[in-house]
C-alpha cells in the first residue's frame, strides 16, 4: 500500500507543488494544511506515514507544529521543506523531531529521495 503523506505550506503553490512531485512517485497524499494548528489536527486526524512542513506559517509556525505533532506521535516522520535554510533553523527543527530538511526552491529528486530515506 502506498505510504500516506501529509503536505503542509501557507502557500497553495507550494501545496500543489509538492502534491505533484509526491503523488508522481506512488505516495498518497491524504491531506494538505495551510498552517500549523491545522497541520496539528490533520496529523491527529489522519495519521499519515509522513509530513513535509514548511517553517514561516501563520497561527502556528513548523517548529511548534513539530514538537506538537511529537507528542502526539514520537515517531513521526517530518520533512522540513523551507526556503529558510539558515543553520540555526535546520538545528532547531532537526532536534525538535524532524528527519530532513529541504530547501526551497527545491529540486523534485531530492524530495523523492527524502520521502524514501524516512520511510524506509
Amino acid at each position: 500500500m502506498a505510504k500516506t503523506v501529509l503536505i503542509t505550506d501557507d502557500t497553495a503553490f507550494m501545496r500543489m507543488t509538492l502534491k505533484n512531485v509526491i503523488e508522481k512517485n506512488g505516495y498518497n497524499v491524504v491531506g494538505e494544511a495551510g498552517d500549523g494548528e491545522e497541520a496539528v489536527a490533520l496529523y491527529r486526524e489522519l495519521k499519515p506515514d509522513m509530513v513535509t512542513m514548511d517553517i514561516t506559517m501563520p497561527k502556528m509556525d513548523g517548529i511548534t507544529a513539530i514538537k506538537e505533532i511529537m507528542k502526539i506521535d514520537p515517531g513521526a516522520k517530518i520533512i522540513v521543506c523551507s526556503a529558510m535554510g539558515q543553520k540555526p533553523m535546520v538545528i532547531e527543527a532537526l532536534s525538535a523531531g524532524a528527519k530532513d530538511f529541504l530547501v526551497k526552491p527545491f529540486d523534485a529528486e531530492r524530495v523523492v529521495e527524502s520521502l524514501r530515506k524516512i520511510s524506509s
